[in-house]
């Protein structure tokens, strides 16, 4: 039997609390490992490692360098994972794709458009390859929600798509976490979960772009000397076809993650289509429901089927994050490159920045170019 190829060795830029998340899913990848953790303040990388190495140890421990540059130049280092700020991420992603380096990027990808176009055609003139880190696209709960959205009776002609995101911060988050600095992610909601909600609408259209987007700021938050960042926001895409699809982010509404596709023949929901619910199984539901009249009585009737997929919802070698990882690597040992992971990147930071030119507008409806 052929040997297994060698594993992909990661380099980690940043301390980030998601780079936990992600440590421990290249551990359980199976074929890959972290060899190296940058961080501008040696002390704190090497704390993180310490950390992750006792829950979730490589046979190596990782090192730790001093600066996110000597992990690029490393030559035991094949690829990177990014979960730097936004604002930082375009210097690092092109810096990387220089080296030579394979790119895992957290979304947001960039703050406009412009930005991820170069760092895309960066990585694909060196030949690396990029992605981001939407962990629910690596789910095998897709695939079961593809069938049924493709199948022409579950859901028939799509009609509507709602996606929501949120979660209901604390005072301590809006004045400390960098996602409400506008010099660190000034996309706010937008950017940390709105990206999200777009996803999985360009997803079930088989990314088809809209033709049209709208958005509203519905409110913000500003620290002492920076602009504001949207802390809620909603859009409004349309579809050629007839088909819409609306979503709401927000850091002041209390948790949620739903997405409800809606046809002519039925819906299909998903209550934590981001994180999935903890447990063994993730599950999805489908249904119809109607009003009949019966003299003096309305009734309204719903049936409902519950869908279940057996995957650990977190920190396991089956579960999405670590599916990420393990395919990413495994597509990077395949010796070729995967051209539609930066294309779906590509296409939800157009929508993104063009909903929020819609808001800047005053809600004015923003056409999008055709694919």
């Amino acid at each position: 039997m052929p040997a297994d190829p060698p594993k992909l060795r990661w380099g980690i830029l940043g301390t980030a609390s998601i780079s936990r998340k992600s440590w421990k899913a290249i551990a359980n990848s199976g074929n890959g490992v972290v060899v190296a953790v940058g961080s501008r303040d040696l002390e704190r990388a090497q704390k993180f490692i310490a950390e992750c190495q006792a829950e979730a140890p490589f046979p190596v421990a990782p090192r730790a360098e001093p600066d996110y540059a000597r992990v690029l130049q490393a030559d035991d280092v094949d690829a990177a994972y990014i979960p730097l700020p936004t604002a930082l991420r375009k210097e690092w992603v092109l810096r990387a794709a220089q080296a030579g380096k394979h790119v895992v990027c957290e979304k947001p990808c960039a703050a406009n458009l412009a930005d991820l176009v170069e760092m895309v055609a960066t990585c694909r003139r060196h030949r690396v390859q990029f992605m981001d880190g939407v962990m629910f696209m690596h789910s095998r709960r897709l695939e079961r929600v593809r069938a049924l959205l493709d199948d022409g009776q579950t859901v028939g002609q799509i009609r509507r798509i709602n996606t929501a995101f949120n979660f209901n911060s604390d005072d301590a988050f809006l004045a400390g976490n960098i996602r409400t600095s506008a010099a660190l992610e000034p996309l706010g909601c937008l950017g940390d979960q709105g990206w999200y909600c777009l996803r999985f609408s360009l997803w079930a259209m088989n990314w088809q772009l809209p033709r049209q987007v709208s958005g509203c700021v519905l409110s913000t938050f500003a620290r002492p000397g920076e602009a504001p960042v949207p802390t809620e926001f909603s859009g409004e895409l349309l579809f050629d076809g007839g088909v819409s699809a609306a979503f709401y982010c927000s850091f002041v509404t209390e948790f949620e993650e739903i997405a409800v596709v809606s046809g002519t023949r039925g819906y299909l929901r998903i209550r934590d289509f981001v994180v999935p619910f903890v447990g063994n199984e993730i599950a999805f539901e489908t249904g119809t429901a109607g009003i009949t009249f019966q003299g003096c009585e309305v009734l309204s009737e719903s049936k409902t089927r519950q869908w279940t997929v057996p995957e650990p919802s977190h920190g396991q070698p089956g579960s999405q994050e670590t599916n990420l990882f393990r395919n990413f690597a495994a597509q990077v040992q395949s010796g070729t490159l995967n051209d539609a992971w930066p294309d779906y990147a590509l296409k939800t930071q157009q929508v993104l920045n063009a909903c929020l030119e819609s808001a800047r507008a005053d809600g004015s409806l923003i056409a999008l170019p055709p694919a």
